[in-house]
């Protein structure tokens, strides 16, 4: 990152335009229309200052060159958080913005990241707030339309008077949810890393496709079956409810289960854990948990132990494709391992394996699976 003086830019508006596209949370910058503003502008415009820290009084230029940065250091800063691009006259900053951009900067002169470190952090945040604000406006609208009896588009105008008041308690939780995040991630990615590559080594010969990757996991699939047509046949608010339902779900037997739900893609998701019998228990539970709910189809599960990489908050590796193929091999409400992963539980008594006859699968040949049942035990106790 640069802090010499920022050199003038030569952007054309076709040059400006493809930077990152606008988020749905961003507000349009520029002065408000003349004559008095309606109270609905009022409040917006009341929310938007205490959530900015101030009225929109800075240009991009002025915030960077407060920062001691370059215009194009800190426009890889502002992309990274995924804000839209703005052009040179657009009064869109506040000292607020200053003086978060000064505290990336900072951690790069005083060597505590490097600038590309900086950069993924900064996108990780842009990524993962974004996701999260959408996810709870829609939240909130959901419980307007069917609590209060009102339209969507009522209860998003609502929604701006509503909101002033949660402010102080989401901004504490979510503070409060990362520092207990962070630490547990140090924990599982940190501490306990080495013991996991150990516990990986029975079995191994050292040559396997996923050898040279850093963390050992007990990788997850668990796919809806049917889903696609199903979805085809519901109006939007009983698809809603249904992915809702899903990921709900999910989420708790996962967490309950010690593990972590890496990403929900539809009608699928992604999880991890840290050993080969917690991968199985909440595999189980999660089979059992579908093939019993009265509203949702059953599902089809596969785990796999092995090595992988983590990065920008996803999995990668043979072990995560592997997991894949053998869903898509796993009968409804079952759960399918390959051999090497009902090695590792052969001796536990509270699974039982079921070889299955090979199968030959893209990309990694023929590989013998596995059906992992409940033995002795209760599994997961989800209360």
């Amino acid at each position: 990152m640069s802090a010499e003086e920022p050199q003038p830019e030569q952007e054309s508006p076709a040059s400006r335009t493809p930077d990152t596209a606008p988020r749905e949370a961003a507000i349009a910058v520029g002065p408000p229309p003349t004559g008095t503003l309606s109270t609905e502008r009022l409040a917006a415009k009341a929310l938007e200052t205490r959530l900015l820290g101030g009225e929109r009084k800075l240009r991009r230029r002025e915030v960077a060159a407060g920062a001691g940065l370059s215009l194009l250091s800190a426009r890889k800063l502002w992309r990274a958080l995924g804000f839209p691009n703005l052009g040179d006259e657009d009064v869109a900053f506040t000292e607020r913005d200053q003086a978060a951009l000064s505290t990336v900067v900072d951690l790069v002169r005083t060597g505590q990241l490097t600038e590309e470190a900086a950069i993924s952090v900064t996108r990780s945040i842009g990524q993962m707030t974004d996701r999260m604000v959408v996810w709870q406006i829609e939240a909130l609208v959901e419980d307007m339309v069917q609590e209060q009896g009102v339209t969507d588009a009522v209860a998003r105008k609502r929604l701006v008077n509503d909101l002033p008041a949660l402010v102080d308690a989401l901004e504490e939780m979510l503070v409060y949810s990362w520092r207990r995040q962070l630490n547990a991630g140090v924990q599982r990615l940190a501490v306990r890393a080495e013991a996991g590559l150990q516990a990986s080594e029975e079995g191994r010969e050292g040559d396997e496709d996923d050898a040279p990757l850093p963390l050992a996991r007990a990788v997850g699939f668990a796919d809806l079956v049917s889903y696609t047509s199903l979805s085809r046949r519901m109006n939007e608010k009983t698809l809603a409810r249904l992915v809702q339902r899903f990921e709900n779900k999910c989420a708790e037997i996962i967490s309950v289960g010690g593990g972590r739900l890496v990403k929900t893609v539809g009608d699928e998701v992604l999880y991890i854990a840290e050993t080969p019998a917690a991968g199985a228990e909440i595999s189980l539970a999660l089979a059992q948990a579908f093939t019993e709910d009265e509203i949702l189809p059953e599902a089809r599960v596969a785990m796999v132990w092995g090595r992988i990489l983590s990065r920008l908050g996803d999995i990668y590796g043979p072990t995560v494709n592997l997991a894949a193929r053998l869903t898509t091999l796993a009968d409804p409400g079952s759960v399918l391992v390959d051999s090497m992963t009902a090695a590792a539980l052969d001796q536990d008594e509270r699974f039982v394996l079921i070889p299955q006859q090979a199968e030959n699968v893209r990309g990694f040949g023929e590989i013998h699976p596995v059906v992992l049942a409940r033995g002795r035990g209760k599994g997961l106790v989800l209360d």
